[in-house]
């Protein structure tokens, strides 16, 4: 993901709320299944990691990005913004 793409899902993500929580017990098969859902059905989300997290907010970006086959598009204080295009009608076009 270039710069420019990162940018514009940025600006997109500007205006999203958190949904999901990452607390005391990190990142689970619960959580990733949770997260990808949602990927699936919103293209681009935002989480919270709340202080009692086991790892650091960009490690846990890293892990989640992986299990679910996603890019992080920021990593600002406590917020986490996850970004992958749907498998059929993308509402997202990337510049």
């Amino acid at each position: 993901m270039t710069s420019k793409q990162r940018a514009y899902l940025r600006s997109f993500a500007n205006s999203l709320n958190a949904i999901l929580q990452i607390g005391k017990n990190g990142i689970n098969d619960n959580l990733i299944k949770q997260v990808d859902d949602a990927l699936e059905a919103r293209e681009l989300i935002k989480l919270s990691v709340l202080e009692t997290a086991p790892e650091d907010n960009r490690a846990l970006a890293e892990e989640l990005a992986s299990s679910t086959h996603s890019d992080v598009v920021q990593v600002i204080g406590n917020k986490i913004t996850l970004y992958r295009a749907r498998k059929k009608n993308s509402k997202i076009q990337l510049p």
